[in-house]
C-alpha cells in the first residue's frame, strides 16, 4: 500500500475546502455518487464541464482559490485544479498538482509559454495515483476520466520545447499563487518560466 503524505489532504489558501460553498457542492456530489470512485468521476466532470475556463469565455475575473472558482463558475487551469483538489480532499481523497510547460500558440513558440496545471488523484481501490485534466474541453481539447490511460487536454510537443513534468505536488506552486494575487486581469497572465 502506498503511504500518502497528509499534505495531499490538507486545506491550504488555494484549496479552501472548508468554505461553505465547497461543502455544499461536496454534499450534492455525494448524493449522486454510489462509491468513492464515482464521486471522483462526478467531481472531475463537474469541474471540467460546469466550470468555464476563463480564457475560453474571455472572462477578465481573477478567481484565486477554489471557493472563488465555484462562486464565479470560471477559472484558469491552475484554479480549476484547486477546485477539483478541494472537492476531493473535502471527501478524504488525496489529490495534488502536476504541471506541463506548453506553448501559448497552437503551432509555434513565438508567443512564449504557459504553465498548465492538472490534478493528481490517489485511487485507493487501485492503490495508485492517476492524473486528471479538468481544464475544460473544446474543439481541440478532449480530456476525459480514465483509470487505465491518461486522457489529458494537451499532448506534449517536445520539438517546440514543451515539457510534461509528470510531477505530484501537494499545493499550487508559490510562483503561480503570487501571479494570481498580483493579476488584475486573467487574460494578461503569462508564465514563461520553467517549473524545475
Amino acid at each position: 500500500m502506498i503511504n500518502i503524505d497528509k499534505d495531499y489532504l490538507s486545506e491550504t489558501e488555494c484549496i479552501d475546502y472548508n468554505n461553505s460553498v465547497i461543502q455544499e457542492k461536496v454534499k450534492e456530489l455525494k448524493l449522486n455518487s454510489d462509491s468513492q470512485l464515482k464521486y471522483i468521476e462526478n467531481a472531475y466532470k463537474f469541474v471540467r464541464d460546469e466550470i468555464s475556463h476563463s480564457w475560453d469565455i474571455k472572462s477578465e475575473v481573477v478567481s484565486r482559490k477554489a471557493s472563488e472558482v465555484l462562486i464565479n463558475r470560471a477559472g484558469i487551469c491552475w484554479t480549476k485544479s484547486s477546485l477539483l483538489a478541494a472537492l476531493l480532499r473535502a471527501n478524504g481523497i488525496p489529490s495534488g498538482f502536476s504541471y506541463q510547460f506548453l506553448t501559448r500558440a497552437d503551432d509555434n513558440a513565438d508567443e512564449g509559454y504557459i504553465i498548465h496545471a492538472l490534478n493528481t488523484v490517489f485511487i485507493s481501490e487501485l492503490n495508485k495515483w492517476i492524473r486528471l485534466d479538468a481544464r475544460g474541453n473544446k474543439e481541440s481539447v478532449h480530456a476525459d476520466f480514465c483509470l487505465d490511460e491518461e486522457k489529458l487536454a494537451f499532448s506534449i510537443r517536445s520539438e517546440l520545447g514543451e515539457v510534461d513534468y509528470r510531477d505530484n505536488n501537494p499545493d499550487l506552486d508559490d510562483r503561480l499563487i503570487k501571479i494570481l494575487k498580483e493579476s488584475k486581469n486573467i487574460l494578461e497572465i503569462t508564465t514563461d518560466f520553467r517549473m524545475y
